[in-house]
């Protein structure tokens, strides 16, 4: 059975960083491509940001290009979002996703497995 764990999420005021964690079991990641998404409150879910199975590929939503960064471990079957220059319009709750194509892709409909979510709140 697939376990997508998110952690790392809380509350940081305006300019500051989190890094967010999905630890995943069950599958063999490295065949993954991973994808961070969110769903700020009242909003519809978005694509944030996606990596390829091995990691050489990454893919960022203009919103937070330049500010957040993927990356993953696949020794430790966990993946990252480092968050930097936070804003308040990032506040949402943001799920980890593993796509069968290890390419990964910006569309919540290819994904197979989700995680549950972490909080990320950003007080101004």
């Amino acid at each position: 059975q697939v376990h997508l764990i998110e952690s790392g999420g809380g509350l940081v005021q305006a300019g500051g960083s989190l890094r967010l964690s999905c630890a995943a079991c069950g599958l063999t990641f490295s065949r993954y491509g991973m994808g961070w998404f969110r769903q700020a409150p009242g909003k519809e879910q978005e694509f944030v940001a996606r990596i390829s199975g091995s990691g050489s590929s990454t893919y960022y939503a203009d919103s937070v290009k330049g500010r957040f960064t993927i990356s993953r471990d696949n020794a430790k079957n966990t993946m990252y979002l480092q968050m930097n220059s936070l804003q308040p319009e990032d506040t949402a709750v943001y799920y980890c996703a593993a796509n069968q194509n290890s390419d990964g892709s910006d569309q919540q409909r290819d994904y197979d497995y989700w995680g549950q979510g972490t909080r990320v709140t950003v007080s101004s």
